[in-house]
């Protein structure tokens, strides 16, 4: 997928290696060193990790590429699935705080979203009314551990 060019200031606003980050990255070296790094600065202003590489605009990887030198062509031959690139989310989950969701924390949220959420938007007179599965499907998103 050809993306569009992408203006320099969006560059270094969202795709500049902080201080920080260089500790994480220091370890690694060519193809792996590249792809944590991109995998890094995409989760980190989408709040989500790359499908794959047709995400990512060549000009984006060129940009980060220069800054943990790489030449950008080794970005080729990151791997996209295996244990390499889970472990690479997992590190970078740790490093900005998150983890992933259990089945303890999607009901400590379903309970929160009815005591908090639900009651406050249930006015006098009026049922709440929660959205009914789609057809096909029997189980909220909750239930099915998808949450």
């Amino acid at each position: 997928m050809k993306h569009p060019p992408m203006h320099i200031d969006e560059l270094v606003e969202h795709w500049t290696i902080l201080d920080e980050e260089r500790d994480l990255i220091a370890g690694k070296r060519d193809a792996t060193r590249l792809g944590f790094a991109i995998l890094l600065k995409f989760y980190t202003q989408h709040g989500r990790f790359p499908r794959g590489r047709s995400e990512l605009p060549d000009d984006v990887v060129e940009h980060v590429a220069k800054q943990v030198r790489v030449p950008a062509s080794e970005f080729g031959f990151y791997e996209w699935s295996g244990s390499t690139i889970e472990y690479h989310r997992h590190q970078i989950r740790t490093h900005l705080g998150f983890r992933t969701c259990t089945a303890e924390d999607a009901t400590k949220l379903a309970v929160w979203v009815a005591e908090e959420v639900a009651h406050a938007e249930r006015r006098p007179g009026r049922g709440l009314r929660w959205p009914r599965p789609q057809r096909g499907r029997d189980e909220l998103p909750w239930r099915a551990g998808t949450l």
